[in-house]
């Protein structure tokens, strides 16, 4: 089943230094941009993070800092990274967890904006997790009958997240093929932030989930506790999570002028 799109969609994946999402880098990005007519574009760059990859990181994807030092680093490639997915809704496999925060911290240390707002993000392993409960490999296996060679080569995986959802559509009747309903079926919980630390209560307003005020509203603790806010800003926390709190600060301070 081909995918039903009101806009392009990007499947992508990351290969990084490691799985920090604060302090890894990416060293190798591929997309796969699908159109609504059908039409494909994609793109895979290698990049040089600027930091050691972990020896950890380099054995799962074979990609060695030997490999990467004369590649362009993020901040040169974002631009074009920008550019090719701007107004595109994203999809991946665990990209709501790692792939979409990680991409997001490196947009905001090149000086590019990055937000949600106005696209939806689809997370296949989650779709997978909920009907099957299995690993990429096994899921296109499992759903395309084809054997996953080159795991975790970006590409590789990207091109096979996108087959993968493809016949999930397939597969399960109750899928509608949407990217609304898929975005929201394959999220587990709605957060404000990607590191999952600014949650929406039931009333429908972001809350602390960590820490001291883990339950509270962000609202009332910036109210009750000003300096809160600019611990947090000075602290090693993701930059995303720190946009998103600084917009809800200056939202409180429009709404009390």
């Amino acid at each position: 089943m081909e995918l039903n799109l009101v806009k392009p969609m990007v499947f992508f994946d990351l290969e990084t230094t490691g799985i920090n999402i604060s302090k890894d880098r990416i060293v190798e990005i591929a997309i796969l941009k699908i159109f609504p007519n059908g039409n494909k574009e994609s793109k895979t760059w290698l990049v040089n993070p600027v930091i050691e990859i972990s020896k950890e990181a380099s054995s799962i994807h074979g990609i060695t800092n030997e490999q990467v030092l004369n590649e362009p680093t993020f901040k040169e490639l974002a631009p074009q990274v920008s550019e090719m997915i701007k107004g595109c809704d994203l999809a991946g496999f665990n990209s709501n967890r790692f792939d979409i925060p990680l991409l997001a911290e490196e947009m905001l240390r090149a000086d590019i904006d990055f937000d949600m707002k106005n696209r939806v993000a689809v997370d296949v392993q989650v779709i997978f997790h909920k009907k099957e409960q299995r690993t990429l490999s096994a899921a296109y296996k499992f759903y395309c009958d084809k054997d996953l060679e080159n795991a975790h080569s970006a590409m590789a995986d990207t091109t096979a997240t996108y087959e993968v959802l493809k016949a999930q559509l397939d597969k399960y009747p109750d899928l509608e093929n949407n990217t609304a309903f898929l975005e929201k079926y394959s999220h587990h919980k709605r957060n404000a932030d990607f590191a999952n630390m600014i949650v929406f209560d039931d009333a429908g307003d972001e809350a602390f989930n960590f820490g001291k005020h883990k339950g509270k509203k962000v609202t009332d603790v910036f109210e009750k506790e000003p300096g809160y806010y600019n611990w947090i800003q000075n602290a090693d926390f993701p930059l995303y999570t720190k946009k998103i709190l600084t917009a809800i600060k200056l939202r409180s301070l429009n709404t009390k002028n």
